[in-house]
């Protein structure tokens, strides 16, 4: 990644020891010698194998045991972290072995309806989308519905219609996880068989993914890190080895959060604001129900937060438990489109501060 600063000056393990998972099995380099293990793997199955994971790490580590200990993800982790921080909190009422202080998550799938749905209104007020597809995107066909009628295999004719202008009219040229920031052209052109000059942007890699793939797949660097392929010829951003319960993207984890609240554990919500695909509309409206249903008032009213002398995005907080924030300008994922605001975000949520009010 290419920023105006050092990436290294961003770099979250600068503020804390940092252990990346990944999961479920068969997702990046990680691997099973027993094929069926990439059979029928669900949401359960992922947090178990992720307890699993973390137990017999303490169990090989016990020198980290008495830290604190806080768990973060993105997307789909709005599933794992809070499936998986409900196990931890059931596995220490038999035996204290996490000390589990808090849960961030960023840009999660909370609740299916109301965070795909979101994704209309986001289009519309951005401009992405006309008035007229903004009405059947609302009415005809929501986006819950089609993803709900894809993953059945049973997309309905209107379905088809709806999607069929809603992705004429938002263009393959705009990058749905982060709506303001360009696309790598070479990439977008090559799946239509065309030949374009990279375009890079000027403070983001646009293309950094299509570099992150050849550099993951250099042997040396295969060789450094110990890793080994597995069941695929090559490492890719998205394979195909595993088997996985698409439905369970249906099944509400908000109740879960609630429950990890219950329990005292801090929970922060954030969204980098240019994501449509998890809009923060969605997310803030799961939050603020959240807070109603679980009778918290609101400590921190709405505002802004800074990082250094600017706008870092905005904050609500909760109770002393709870809390909501935004990261201007961020992608789907806020820490590569905005490092240094990001970093604000995670020292406040480490610290548990409030975000800066001013610089």
């Amino acid at each position: 990644m290419r920023f105006f600063r050092s990436k290294n000056e961003y770099s979250w393990n600068r503020e804390a020891n940092m252990l990346y998972l990944e999961t479920p099995v068969g997702v990046g380099f990680s691997y099973s010698t027993d094929a069926s293990s990439y059979e029928a793997v669900s949401d359960q199955q992922t947090a178990r194998d992720n307890l699993v994971f973390l137990q017999r790490w303490f169990l090989k580590f016990p020198q980290y045991m008495h830290r604190d200990l806080f768990i973060t993800g993105e997307s789909y982790a709005g599933h794992y972290i809070p499936q998986l921080a409900k196990l931890m909190t059931e596995f220490n009422q038999k035996e204290k072995l996490f000390n589990l202080k808090g849960v961030a998550l960023g840009n999660p799938v909370l609740e299916f309806a109301t965070d795909f749905n979101s994704r209309a209104e986001f289009f519309w007020s951005h401009g992405l989308i006309s008035d007229s597809t903004y009405k059947i995107f609302t009415s005809s066909c929501n986006y819950s519905r089609y993803v709900s009628e894809y993953y059945r295999s049973s997309v309905s004719p209107v379905c088809s219609k709806v999607m069929s202008q809603v992705s004429r009219e938002t263009s393959r040229f705009v990058d749905k996880y982060d709506v303001t920031l360009d696309v790598c052209i070479s990439s977008v052109l090559s799946q239509s068989k065309k030949i374009s000059p990279q375009q890079v942007g000027e403070k983001i890699d646009v293309c950094v993914e299509d570099e992150t793939v050849n550099y993951l797949n250099r042997q040396d660097v295969q060789n450094a890190f110990h890793a080994r392929l597995v069941g695929v010829n090559r490492w890719v951003v998205c394979s195909d080895i595993l088997d996985y319960e698409l439905l369970d993207v249906e099944i509400p984890t908000i109740s879960l959060v609630g429950e990890l609240i219950k329990a005292g554990i801090r929970v922060l919500v954030y969204s980098g604001d240019q994501d449509s695909v998890i809009p923060l509309t969605g997310s803030r409206t799961l939050v603020r129900g959240l807070a109603n249903q679980l009778g918290l008032n609101t400590t921190v009213p709405y505002r802004v937060w800074f990082g250094g002398q600017q706008v870092g995005g905005w904050t609500q907080v909760y109770g002393d438990t709870l809390s909501f924030a935004t990261i201007r300008g961020a992608s789907h994922e806020a820490p590569f489109s905005q490092p240094g605001r990001s970093l604000v975000l995670f020292q406040s949520f480490l610290q548990g501060m409030p975000l800066p009010e001013m610089f």
